[in-house]
């Protein structure tokens, strides 16, 4: 698995996403990503992850916008040394796709800034006809 990584004042993002096949249903269009963030400071100033920021965009040209306080009900003070870790999910109607974003963090001080969220791919299985199945689905390779 690829692991995706950006860096804005001395916060860095790494993502790695994965697809969950058992989560999934490919015939009804129903494909389930899942994704680890961690959030490391290797700055040499405290902040505060307040709100974030999603684009979720899918292979079929639906994109979502996803925005709201903190990530998975928490807003987590990272001093620096200090990683936050969190895991979650998307659902696409395609097989592919991607998300990238951002994340509205504090310093002590109040100043906010946005930290960026690298663009991250979602592959799952593509369908492909198999002419030795039997029926009219597709088999999924």
């Amino acid at each position: 698995m690829t692991i995706y990584e950006d860096k804005t004042e001395g916060i860095l993002v790494r993502v790695k996403p994965g697809f969950s096949l058992a989560q999934s249903d490919p015939i009804e269009g129903r494909f389930v990503f899942s994704y680890r963030v961690q959030l490391e400071n290797q700055g040499t100033e405290s902040g505060q992850l307040l709100f974030r920021y999603w684009l979720i965009h899918d292979a079929t040209g639906e994109d979502t916008e996803v925005d709201g306080e903190g990530v998975i009900g928490e807003q987590p003070l990272l001093a620096p040394g200090e990683v936050h870790s969190y895991r979650s999910f998307c659902v696409l109607g395609s097989p592919s796709g991607y998300m990238q974003g951002h994340y509205v963090f504090q310093r002590a001080d109040g100043r906010r800034f946005k930290v960026r969220i690298p663009r991250f791919n979602l592959e799952g299985p593509l369908p492909s006809l198999d002419l030795s199945a039997q029926g009219d689905e597709p088999v999924m390779h």
